[in-house]
Formats: C-alpha cells, sequence, structure tokens
C-alpha cells in the first residue's frame, strides 16, 4: 500500500455501519482523505464493511449523532477489491499462514491485519480476481467476498 506523503489531504476516521446476518448493526471506522465537500478517499483496506474497498472516494457527511463523518454511499470506485481470510493458525513469520500471505503478495496483493487471524486482503485492479479465488480455494482457507460481494458477483446463486 502506498505511504503518506506530505502533498497528501489531511486525514479523518469515517464511520461505517455495518449489519450482521440478524440483523445487529456493528460499527467500523476507517481512516480516510479528506476531500472536501463530505468526500473521503479510504486509507485502509476495510475489515467488516462490505462492497467499499481501499481508495474508494465515498460520500460521508459529518453526523452530530455520531460525532463523525458518517459513511451513506460510494461516490467512485477505486478498482480494488477486498477479500478477507480468517486463519487456523495465526500468522507468525515463516508459518504455513504467513506462507499463504506471501503467496498473496507474489500475485500482487496487499494486506492489513486486524488480528494474527483475520486479515483483510487487497486486490488491486490490474490483479487478476480469479487467480486470486484460486489460490485461496487451493491453499484451503477460510476467505470471503467482501468487495465485491458473494452476491454481487454472482446474484443468480442459492444462497
Amino acid at each position: 500500500m502506498r505511504t503518506k506523503t506530505e502533498n497528501d489531504p489531511p486525514y479523518a476516521k469515517v464511520l461505517f455501519r455495518v449489519v450482521g446476518a440478524k440483523g445487529e448493526v456493528d460499527v467500523e471506522t476507517l481512516w480516510a482523505h479528506e476531500l472536501g465537500g463530505d468526500m473521503y478517499r479510504l486509507a485502509n483496506i476495510p475489515f467488516y464493511a462490505y462492497s467499499i474497498s481501499w481508495e474508494d472516494t465515498v460520500y460521508a457527511p459529518f453526523s452530530n449523532e455520531e460525532q463523525l463523518p458518517t459513511f451513506e454511499r460510494v461516490i467512485e470506485k477505486s478498482g480494488n477489491r477486498t477479500i478477507r481470510i480468517v486463519f487456523d493458525q495465526p500468522v507468525q513469520d515463516g508459518n504455513p499462514s504467513d506462507q499463504i500471505l506471501q503467496g498473496l503478495v507474489e500475485l500482487g496483493c496487499s494486506y492489513e491485519g486486524a488480528s494474527p487471524e483475520y486479515v483483510s486482503i487487497n486486490v488491486p485492479i490490474d490483479v487478476d480476481l480469479d487467480k486470486v479465488t484460486a489460490y485461496l480455494i487451493a491453499s484451503e482457507v477460510n476467505w470471503e467476498h467482501a468487495d465485491p460481494t458473494f452476491e454481487e458477483l454472482f446474484p443468480n446463486s442459492i444462497s
């Protein structure tokens, strides 16, 4: 992932409400570059929110209730895609989980870890998503499509 430079716009936290499988609502906050006009460019790979990815531009007006800019919609997709992995074995240098991550890096992906077991993967626009998913299937890890979601990729499939 790109590192911050002095020419980057200021950072802010943007709040995302994440609806769970049972209708419960959780909150995730992501760092983002302030672009003005309540628009922000995401500076993190999301860990919980769906249908958004690193560097997407989002509309998030300030919420008096939340005291943060709060996501309403995507303004422009970056072309990045997000996949999440839950490892059985926590990632440690050189172990099988780390080797899977390094294989993803070799395919052109980057990643951020929420914990040693839970990792979000950024799949850049120029990386073949099918190759990444085939690699994950062959690696026999627990993973999910987060952006696009499985339902967005396969709208006619049975859940």
